[in-house]
């Protein structure tokens, strides 16, 4: 484990972010350092003097909190501090797009894993200790699963700011029109998780003589995808201006999207600010399941209509995206989902019906592809459907209505860069 002090300003290069060469040709800064396993991620970081961090979380997918007691763990030797939504100085919310996500859970916990309250302690194991020792009590309440019935009102909202999350719909061209041939499919997709291989892992030094809301700022070292919104989000919860929040990008052992949103950001600073020391978390990876977004589940139903000899002459669809618990990107998710419904394939007419909505499953939010991959395997599962009902070889269906470069797409848009679709599928069938 890597000893690290706070910066003093200007951040100076590590020698495994500089560039290096092997021979004649550069490499990749970090590069050789990988290679060699000596390269430092965010979790072998730490400080002299670091108190551990550990998160309590919700067993329930949906609860009322009746009482919250914190005493028995406050006995326990060696634990330092004990956070709740009372500590939080700032914004009680955060989210990329919408602030709806709390810092801590204070009257409702919304899905299985939601955080309640964090401890900090002298020892890693102390901290799981006293996390064990809090006593919650919960009146369970009947959470809400389907995502149609965030959609047709048949569950009372879950969330100040209701169910549905966001409706868009894409009409294009003439909807009267019909094909020879017909093929209609539903498609469920499960959640994934991006599973990266270095967990989440931050560790906060706060400025001399800060604390909680009483001014002074904090350094965070945490592998994240994105500083300055990190930043925004912490500023805002913890009350401080964004300049006193300094964040250090440690080593990221992947993210693939998970790490777009705020995880243990907040609570590290808080609970070093409130002790005037460095503290440490890092997630294992059943905590990491918890504690990030994940890919959405989706229910697309496809409808597409072709001539008999496979040209497609229009499309219908309608997506459901199960965000989870709360909003996170899945505004964003969606369009991008239903403007993907024709896939690289051209299509005059269509129409296209989408809803991204909350539920008690885990939040999703940003995964590699951002909705184009739910999409694909719908659209690209009608080609296969298509080309059987037509009798025509898979690959043939779809060089027949590749898209090329003047076409326009179900939302308007011309396609006026290259788009060479024929050109992908005979290279890949080849």
């Amino acid at each position: 484990m890597t000893v690290v002090e706070p910066s003093t300003g200007v951040r100076t290069p590590a020698e495994s972010e500089r560039p290096g060469t092997i021979g004649d040709s550069p490499t990749r800064p970090d590069g050789i350092e990988k290679v060699q396993g000596s390269f430092e991620f965010s979790s072998d970081l730490s400080a002299e003097g670091c108190r551990f961090g550990a998160t309590l979380r919700s067993p329930h997918p949906f609860a009322r909190i009746v009482s919250i007691d914190l005493g028995p763990a406050w006995r326990i030797p060696g634990v330092e501090a004990i956070i709740t939504a009372d500590d939080v100085p700032g914004e009680l919310t955060y989210g990329l797009i919408d602030h709806d996500q709390p810092v801590f859970a204070s009257d409702v916990v919304r899905y299985v894993g939601e955080p309640i309250a964090a401890v900090a302690a002298t020892e890693p194991e102390t901290a799981r200790r006293a996390l064990d020792a809090i006593v919650v009590e919960y009146e369970v309440l009947d959470p809400l699963l389907d995502p149609e019935a965030a959609i047709d009102g048949g569950h009372p909202p879950i969330h100040p700011n209701g169910n549905v999350i966001r409706h868009q719909r894409i009409v294009h061209g003439d909807l009267s029109v019909e094909g020879d041939v017909v093929v209609e499919n539903t498609y469920e997709i499960g959640m994934q998780d991006q599973a990266f291989l270095g967990l989440e892992a931050a560790i906060a030094f706060p400025d001399e003589g800060a604390t909680i809301g009483n001014g002074g700022g904090v350094e965070l070292h945490v592998a994240t995808q994105w500083l300055h919104e990190d930043q925004k989000q912490m500023a805002a919860c913890l009350a401080l201006p964004e300049d006193q929040v300094r964040l250090v990008l440690g080593g990221v052992g992947g993210a693939v999207g998970a790490r777009e949103d705020i995880s243990l950001q907040v609570h590290t600073c808080m609970l070093a600010l409130r002790l005037g020391r460095p503290v440490r978390m890092a997630y294992d990876r059943a905590e990491s399941f918890l504690g990030h977004v994940h890919r959405h589940p989706a229910s697309i139903w496809m409808r597409h209509h072709a001539t008999n000899d496979g040209e497609i002459v229009k499309v219908e669809a309608r997506f459901v995206l199960d965000g989870g618990a709360y909003a996170s990107t899945s505004s964003a998710v969606l369009v991008n989902a239903i403007t993907m419904t024709q896939g690289p394939y051209r299509c005059p007419n269509g129409e296209v019906d989408g809803y991204a909505v909350r539920t008690n499953h885990l939040p999703c939010g940003a995964m590699r592809g951002f909705g184009a991959v739910q999409a694909c395997f719908a659209y690209e599962s009608q080609m296969d459907a298509l080309a059987a009902a037509c009798g025509i070889d898979p690959m043939e269906i779809r060089l027949r209505n590749a898209m090329a470069t003047g076409d326009t797409l179900l939302t308007g848009q011309p396609i006026l860069n290259v788009a060479p679709v024929a050109e992908c599928i005979t290279e890949t069938a080849a």
